[in-house]
């Protein structure tokens, strides 16, 4: 019997008579005990019920949560590679910081540092739990801090195919999830979730996220808009492991079948535990960003 599966019953009740064998006591008392539970449901142990696919689908994002738990903060150069329909290309280049905030959403900042005509140009977020995240994007052409609101989130960030949501760290308490089902990726096998973002001011109305079961590492996640037609996907490749725990993918592509564009975002020089501050992530710092 495994582990924490225990009646937490006991005494003398259901003695076998006198000169039965012992072998023979603990197969009669087996024999009993499953019969109890196969035809008193009540008499079986909680933490034995097979998991709910909501359970399950909770449990799974939780864990994939927690295994990134502790990296404190990062550091990375991006370049974003915007190709239309057509296959036109053009090109930018970034610098990202990102900072842990335990109990809440993380903070992120993301410089254009090229080509010149968006030089400067930064996005922060707070993201929150339980809360609506906090955007703003600093243009320094007008010299201004922009508000992002609610209803902008769901807009283009900077004309690619990520939105202002998708450049924001989600939290698990932001979604109602399902286990979907087991299924081959690749050389890897994979768990698939469904997770319905609690917000109606989301831009999707569901995703489907595809995890390794050894690592649960994100591979692919099918975004739906909120007429529930396949809006966009989003993969990932190209995984490396930093401070021995903390996995990264180094490409992220963004395919919107809408528009048959896509982006890809390429992750260079990783750097953990910068000891970065809490006061480069604030609004006035975005003035001062170079």
């Amino acid at each position: 019997m495994a582990a924490g599966c225990r009646t937490g019953r006991s005494g003398g009740a259901g003695r076998a008579p006198a000169g039965i064998s012992p072998g023979a006591r603990k197969v009669a008392a087996a024999s009993l005990f499953l019969a109890m539970t196969c035809f008193f449901p009540a008499y079986a142990p909680a933490p034995c019920l097979a998991e709910a696919p909501e359970e399950k689908g909770l449990r799974i994002a939780r864990e994939a949560s927690e295994r990134d738990d502790g990296f404190a903060d990062f550091t990375a150069v991006m370049t974003m590679v915007l190709r239309d329909r057509q296959g036109r290309e053009s090109v930018r280049q970034m610098r990202v910081k990102v900072l842990e905030v335990q109990e809440n959403g993380d903070k992120s900042l993301f410089v254009f540092d090229q080509p010149r005509d968006v030089q400067g140009t930064a996005l922060l977020t707070h993201a929150h739990v339980n809360a609506p995240d906090d955007q703003w994007l600093y243009l320094p052409a007008l010299r201004r801090v922009k508000r992002i609101n609610a209803a902008r989130r769901s807009g283009s960030f900077m004309g690619s195919e990520f939105s202002y949501e998708d450049m924001s760290s989600s939290q698990v308490e932001e979604y109602v999830y399902r286990f979907l089902r087991d299924e081959p990726c690749g050389e890897l096998t994979c768990t698939v979730t469904e997770q319905v973002p609690l917000d109606k001011r989301s831009g999707y109305s569901r995703k489907i996220v595809w995890r390794d079961v050894d690592h649960l590492r994100t591979w692919k996640m099918e975004l739906y808009d909120r007429k529930g037609s396949h809006l966009k996907t989003l993969t990932f490749e190209n995984y490396r492991q930093y401070a021995g725990r903390y996995w990264r993918a180094e490409r992220q592509t963004m395919e919107n079948h809408l528009t048959g564009a896509r982006t890809v975002l390429d992750w260079n020089q990783l750097s953990f535990g910068n000891n970065l501050r809490d006061s480069e992530f604030t609004r006035p710092a975005l003035r001062r960003v170079r």
